[in-house]
C-alpha cells in the first residue's frame, strides 16, 4: 500500500492566553524586577508515530481537548508542528471548519474558484466545476452575491460542496456529516457514501462511535495529545470506552 501521510515523533506546542496577554512594557519590568518567568507552552500533541496508506479510511476519537482536531490541522499544513516531521504526498481537502477561508467581500462564485485554488486545482478547473457545485450546495440564485450576505449554514454548504466535488486525493473531515436541514443532509451522505467507494484517502473526526465503527477499517484513540490506542475500529473503541468506563466509576467512588 502506497504510504500518503506519515509522521515522525510530531509534537506540537501552543501558546496559553498567559503568553499571548505578555505585553511589552509587562515584561520589561517584570525582568528589571528580577521577576520575569517565560510563559508556559501548552503541548497539545506530543510525539505522534503516523502511517497512512493511499485509500485508507481511519477515524479518530477522544475526548474534547484530546488533540484530534489540532492533529487534522497539522496534516492539513495549517498548523506548523514544534517537532518531528510530516510528509503528505496528494491534494488534501480539508473540512475543519466549512467556509473558512472565504473571502466575505468576493462572490460566491469567485469564492468557489478561490477555494478550489487554494487546495491545489487550477483556474479553468474549478471554473468549469461552478455549475456543479451552485447546484449541490443550492446557491445557484445567490450566485452573484458576497459571502458575507449567506448564512452561516448557507456558507457551511458551499464549503462541503466545493471540498467534495473537487475528489481530493485525501479528505479530512472535522465533525461535520451533519450540515444544513435533513434534506441536504441526505445529500452530503449520499456524496459521502461515494467518496468512503473510491480511492480517497480520508480521515475523520466524530464522537459518533457507531459511524466510525462502521466506516472505517481502523482507528486512533488520542488522550492528552498522545495515541493511547491504534488498530481496528472495534477495538480502539473497545478500548477507549473502557477507559471511560473506569473513569467514571473511579469519579462516583470519591
Amino acid at each position: 500500500m502506497t504510504e500518503v501521510i506519515r509522521l515522525d515523533q510530531v509534537s506540537l506546542h501552543r501558546r496559553t492566553q498567559e503568553e499571548f496577554s505578555y505585553d511589552l512594557k509587562r515584561t520589561i519590568f517584570s525582568v528589571l524586577e528580577g521577576k520575569y518567568r517565560k510563559p508556559s507552552r501548552k503541548l497539545v500533541l506530543d510525539r505522534i508515530d503516523l502511517t497512512v496508506g493511499a485509500g485508507e479510511k481511519i477515524g479518530i476519537i477522544g475526548s474534547n481537548g484530546s488533540g484530534k482536531s489540532t492533529l487534522l490541522k497539522v496534516i492539513c499544513g495549517i498548523l506548523q508542528p514544534t517537532q518531528g516531521v510530516l510528509r503528505v504526498r496528494g491534494d488534501i481537502a480539508p473540512l475543519i471548519e466549512l467556509g473558512a477561508g472565504f473571502d466575505p467581500e468576493l462572490s460566491v462564485r469567485d469564492n468557489i474558484i478561490l477555494y478550489g485554488v487554494m487546495l491545489g486545482f487550477s483556474r479553468q478547473e474549478m471554473q468549469e466545476r461552478v455549475e456543479s457545485i451552485l447546484d449541490f450546495a443550492e446557491l445557484r440564485d445567490c450566485c452573484y452575491a458576497p459571502v458575507k450576505s449567506l448564512s452561516s449554514g448557507m456558507s457551511a454548504r458551499l464549503g462541503f460542496a466545493i471540498a467534495t466535488d473537487v475528489q481530493p486525493d485525501i479528505l479530512i473531515l472535522d465533525e461535520v456529516l451533519s450540515v444544513g436541514d435533513e434534506h441536504f443532509k441526505h445529500k452530503c451522505q449520499a456524496r459521502m457514501n461515494k467518496l468512503w467507494n473510491q480511492h480517497t484517502t480520508i480521515l475523520v473526526v466524530s464522537h459518533g462511535l457507531p459511524f466510525i465503527q462502521e466506516s472505517c477499517e481502523r482507528a486512533i484513540w488520542l488522550d492528552k495529545g498522545q495515541i493511547r490506542f491504534m488498530g481496528s475500529s472495534q477495538d480502539t473503541i473497545d478500548h477507549y470506552l473502557e477507559a471511560v468506563r473506569e473513569s467514571d466509576a473511579a469519579e462516583l467512588s470519591i
